[in-house]
């Protein structure tokens, strides 16, 4: 490519944000900004990662505000031919536009350009730079290599419940905790929340974009980067992945029930789908690590919107679309978490630890009738004389309070209390 036509594609992109940013609503992401501009106050690599439609983009254009800056996102078919050799070509396009010393770059989907890791590991000697990707081996392989800890890596998810509530626009009086009326309100946009996931798209598209979403990451982020050949068998796959989100899989089960050759292969298509942020693997909690690497895992997906729209629905897809909403959470709080299974089957749903202790055991609960409450709750027990951890707590729909059971202390909070209030 000539260095006219890349000048061509950056002005356009650059016209284009700006007028999203004009004629679109845009909210300010519960993030910390002043710590990931902290990064870039001197020549930096910040790695904003995620899953595709996040909001990646318009997070690095927040940051740039108030900034001289570039951007380009080489994800564009303007850009398809682009090879390493055009990437210096890029670097004079800037110049060009702006000034010989503009130090502020922002590359968006740079994986997209063959051998791109040396070229960032070069230009961060004494440029700030911020280089998204959908792509959570991004920072993997040579380019770890090259930079040597002189970058910091942000993983960002679609919108939480909070920032799900001022996209729609729900403004809350200072005291309403104490307003029946409000409340409902909250728990009316939970449950929308729930079935139709956190893409910020979605309020603009609609929830049939939720299915376009899922296909490009199946088509272009898996299928594509990882040149699957068999293509309609990982389909099934990651359908029935995803149908079976909160749900325990092995990867022998998979293996025999798509008569696929070699158990390889199905580790490598979750593998993928990890790998592009499309699911969450979580492994059953034991001292043993051999224990832990044997056992089956659980998977939750990115988006309780994915599993409604893709996913069998059953008449205990609520609780499960719950569960999975408190693993993306957890996961978004930067927690270390895992599931817990005795011999006899009891199961706790969530084990967060902090460094060699374990923190909090957590059980998430729709129905809380009696059978159902004496399970969860003698589980949750067993696992906190096993874990010796004495944090109990059960995630319900609606019911609150603190109760003594066999000598333990549990509390029970609302689904929408804990997101809104518990960090």
């Amino acid at each position: 490519m000539d260095v006219e036509s890349i000048k061509n594609v950056v002005i356009r992109q650059r016209e284009e944000v700006e007028d999203l940013f004009e004629r679109e609503r845009i909210i300010r992401r519960n993030i910390d900004f002043r710590g990931l501009k902290g990064y870039l106050m001197y020549p930096n690599i910040l790695a904003i990662l995620g899953v595709r439609r996040s909001g990646k983009s318009v997070l690095s254009w927040q940051l740039a505000k108030g900034e001289e800056f570039a951007y380009i996102n080489l994800f564009d078919e303007r850009l398809s031919g682009m090879k390493t050799a055009d990437l210096d070509k890029l670097v004079n396009a800037f110049y060009e536009l702006y000034s010989p010393g503009i130090e502020f770059l922002i590359f968006d989907e740079i994986q997209r350009v063959p051998k791109w890791e040396m070229f960032v590991s070069r230009l961060r000697i004494n440029k700030r730079l911020i280089i998204t990707g959908s792509s959570s081996t991004l920072l993997s392989g040579e380019l770890a290599t090259y930079l040597t800890g002189r970058h910091i890596d942000f993983t960002l998810f679609p919108f939480d419940f909070s920032e799900h509530l001022r996209i729609r626009n729900i403004k809350l009086d200072k005291n309403w905790l104490y307003s029946s009326k409000q409340t409902s309100v909250v728990k009316r946009e939970l449950n929308e929340y729930l079935l139709n996931g956190g893409f910020p798209e979605l309020h603009k598209f609609g929830k049939n974009i939720v299915v376009r979403i899922y296909s490009d990451i199946i088509e272009r982020d898996i299928i594509q980067r990882h040149g699957i050949r068999k293509v309609s068998t990982f389909k099934e796959i990651s359908k029935y992945i995803v149908s079976n989100a909160s749900s325990e899989i092995t990867y022998n089960r998979i293996k025999n029930i798509f008569g696929v050759g070699d158990i390889h292969t199905v580790k490598n298509y979750i593998s993928y789908m990890s790998d592009a942020y499309l699911i969450i693997v979580l492994e059953r909690y034991s001292p043993k690590l051999k224990e832990q690497f044997l056992a089956p895992k659980k998977v939750y997906c990115i988006d309780t919107g994915i599993i409604n729209s893709i996913g069998f629905r059953s008449s205990e897809n609520f609780g499960r679309l719950m569960e999975n909403l408190v693993a993306i959470e957890l996961k978004r709080r930067n927690k270390e978490i895992y599931y817990w299974r005795d011999y006899q089957g009891k199961e706790v749903d969530f084990v967060v630890k902090e460094g060699l202790k374990v923190k909090e055991l957590i059980q998430v609960c729709y129905d809380l009738d009696f059978n159902t409450k004496e399970r969860e709750l003698k589980a949750l027990v067993k696992a906190s004389k096993e874990l010796d951890c004495n944090s109990l707590l059960v995630i319900t729909w609606d019911h609150e309070g603190e109760e003594e059971f066999r000598g333990k202390r549990i509390q029970f909070k609302p689904l929408w209390k804990w997101l809104l209030f518990s960090q």
